[in-house]
């Protein structure tokens, strides 16, 4: 019934062309942005077709004997037109176990994408790996969204910062200065795990040159020198913050605060909702409690990111 075939290059303009009209596809799983560091996977990315037409994609790579929705992305389950259905769903999942086992496959790790990032509701996939591949959740992480139109009020702490950043004379505003946001993001993440950013600025800078429109940044300023940022990935439905930082200076003056009102506030998006991302570790085991309240505190609320796994028949 189904064609399985793995991704090569050739085939970028229509795998592009798929996820930009798919029901649940983000500009993520363009080849433009998953390729940008495609030297440190090995890419076995699916196209599935339906007598003879684009059907889904499953954005993937391979480490020894299973496959895993792709690692240098959050989220990447299948992503599908929107004539996909739950029957036709279930069969292709049956099938693809089938097309693993002859690719020497013997495990699965599956993402599926959130369903705050679908077009339209886009769940077949979550009822097919269960029936047809009787997957197990081992993973649940937590993220914190809210919607523009139906923010939450806000906690009392964090009303009392915003004062403060106002008191201090903070702006905030659209900026392209990525190069002062870079060293206050990477110190901040030194500072608390120890860690770098998972992009460069260079790979930052070509995203962002590729997807100007969906890769934004905003930042806080004190006379002029930015004291805090967030980088954001605007997607269909949902407005991401993929990274967000404040200098000591920033921390003080209630910076960030004062980014989130503007952006709850003063600006203007065609998504409908904004995803702070997710507060956990240890693939959820560990729940950044610290984290999450200061997210909930601006109105937030959870959203899950699962996992699943199955071994292949």
């Amino acid at each position: 019934m189904f064609e399985i075939k793995r991704y090569s290059s050739e085939q970028q303009a229509a795998w592009n062309d798929f996820v930009a009209q798919s029901k649940n596809g983000t500009f993520l799983f363009d080849r433009r942005y998953m390729d940008y560091h495609q030297d440190r996977f090995d890419d076995h990315s699916l196209m599935v077709y339906l007598k003879g037409r684009l059907y889904a994609v499953l954005p993937a790579n391979r480490v020894a004997d299973e496959l895993i929705s792709h690692q240098g992305l959050t989220y990447g389950g299948l992503v599908m037109g929107r004539q996909a259905t739950t029957s036709h769903v279930v069969e292709l999942f049956r099938q693809l176990n089938v097309y693993l086992s002859e690719q020497g496959i013997r495990h699965v790790c599956y993402r599926p994408t959130p369903w705050i990032y679908h077009s339209v509701p886009s769940e077949e996939d979550l009822y097919a790996i269960v029936e047809a591949c009787q997957a197990r959740l081992t993973a649940r992480e937590v993220s914190t969204t809210f919607a523009f139109g139906n923010v939450q009020k806000w906690a009392t702490l964090r009303t009392r910062c915003l004062k403060k950043a106002r008191q201090k004379g903070l702006t905030a505003a659209w900026s392209d200065d990525l190069e002062s946001f870079w060293p206050i993001l990477s110190c901040n993440l030194q500072h608390r795990y120890g860690l770098q950013p998972v992009h460069t600025i260079d790979e930052i800078r070509l995203l962002q040159s590729r997807f100007p429109d969906k890769i934004r940044l905003v930042a806080a300023f004190q006379e002029g020198r930015m004291v805090a940022g967030i980088v954001l990935y605007c997607s269909g439905q949902v407005v991401h913050s993929q990274y967000i930082a404040a200098s000591e200076e920033g921390k003080q003056t209630g910076a960030l605060d004062l980014i989130i009102d503007f952006l709850q506030h003063e600006c203007s998006f065609e998504q409908p909702l904004f995803d702070f991302g997710k507060s956990t570790e240890e693939h959820g085991d560990i729940l950044n409690e610290g984290l999450i309240r200061q997210k909930e505190g601006f109105g937030g609320r959870a959203v899950c990111y699962d996992t699943y796994t199955w071994d292949v028949p």
